[in-house]
C-alpha cells in the first residue's frame, strides 16, 4: 500500500523467525515483554504486538490485521540479517496489507548485537587470546545476509583482538563444520569455540552442538531459571529499527 501518515506515527509489528522450541518460544517472548516496557511514553508508538513469519501464529498478516486502527505499521524483523524472510516474506505481507506498512532493517549488523556475542563467550569462558573463535550463523541463500554475517564477523574480531572465522549452518559457506575442520588442522592443540550468531534456542542451536567443536555458546537470548535472559541493548536495537521505518513514512498531505 502507499506508505502515509500524520506526524510518522506508527504501531510496531515485531516479527520472529517461529521456533517450535519451548525454550526458543520462551526467550523470545521475553525480548518482546522487554521491548513492551521500554516503549513507554513512546509518542509516535501507537500500538505494539508480537507476530511470526513462519512455524508459529500469529503470522505477519495476522499480527498486521491485529493492530488497533488502521493507521500505519512497520514491520521490525527479529532477524539478524535481512535475507529471504525480510526481503520477501515481509515485504509481500506489507504489500498486501490494508494498512500503510513499511518494513524496517533487520537486527544486524550491529555493534550491540557484537556485545551480546562477547557477553555469551565471556560466560562459556572463552578466551580469545588461546582459543579460534568462529562466528557460527544459520546461514542464508541471500547474498547480502551473508555480507551482513561477515561484517559482524569482523566488527567482533575488531573487538576481540583475534581473527573471527565465520562459518554456516546452510546455503552459505565455508559450513560451520568446514571452518571448525580447518581449524582443528591449522591449530591442532587449541580450543575451537563456536559464538552462537543465533537469535534464541531451537533447532540451529541443537545443530550448532553436532559441529564438533569444543565450545559452543549460548544464543544471544536464552533462558535460565530465572526466566529468559535478555542482553542489553537488544531492545533498543528493535525501537531504533522502529524509528528509522517510522521515518520512511511521508507526512498524509
Amino acid at each position: 500500500m502507499p506508505v502515509t501518515a500524520g506526524l510518522n506515527t506508527a504501531a510496531l509489528a515485531a516479527i520472529s523467525h517461529g521456533t517450535n522450541s519451548p525454550a526458543g518460544q520462551i526467550a523470545v517472548q521475553g525480548l518482546f515483554t522487554q521491548l513492551v516496557l521500554r516503549t513507554a511514553g513512546l509518542g509516535n508508538l501507537t500500538d505494539i504486538r508480537l507476530g511470526h513469519v513462519d512455524v508459529e501464529q500469529p503470522d505477519t498478516a495476522a499480527t498486521l490485521t491485529s493492530l488497533s486502527g488502521d493507521g500505519p505499521a512497520v514491520l521490525v524483523p527479529l532477524l539478524l540479517s535481512a535475507g529471504f524472510h525480510a526481503k520477501v516474506d515481509l515485504q509481500e505481507a506489507a504489500d498486501a496489507s490494508a494498512r500503510s506498512v513499511v518494513v524496517a532493517g533487520a537486527l544486524g549488523p550491529d555493534a550491540r548485537l557484537v556485545d551480546a556475542l562477547e557477553q555469551r563467550l565471556h560466560e562459556s569462558d572463552a578466551d580469545p587470546f588461546s582459543d579460534i573463535i568462529i562466528l557460527a550463523a544459520a546461514g542464508s541463500s541471500d547474498s547480502g545476509a551473508v555480507r551482513d554475517v561477515n561484517t559482524t564477523a569482523a566488527m567482533l574480531a575488531d573487538r576481540l583482538r583475534c581473527p573471527v572465522q565465520p562459518g554456516f549452518l546452510s546455503f552459505a559457506g565455508p559450513t560451520v563444520g568446514q571452518a571448525v575442520s580447518a581449524a582443528r588442522r591449522a591449530h591442532p592443540h587449541r580450543r575451537v569455540v563456536l559464538a552462537s550468531y543465533l537469535l534464541a534456542p531451537g533447532y540451529f542451536r541443537r545443530l550448532l552442538s553436532q559441529q564438533g567443536a569444543d565450545l559452543v555458546t549460548a544464543p544471544l537470548l536464552q533462558v535460565t531459571d530465572d526466566g529468559a535472559d535478555i542482553p542489553p541493548g537488544l531492545p533498543e536495537i528493535i525501537l531504533d529499527r522502529f524509528q528509522q521505518g517510522a521515518a520512511r513514512l511521508s507526512p498524509a498531505s
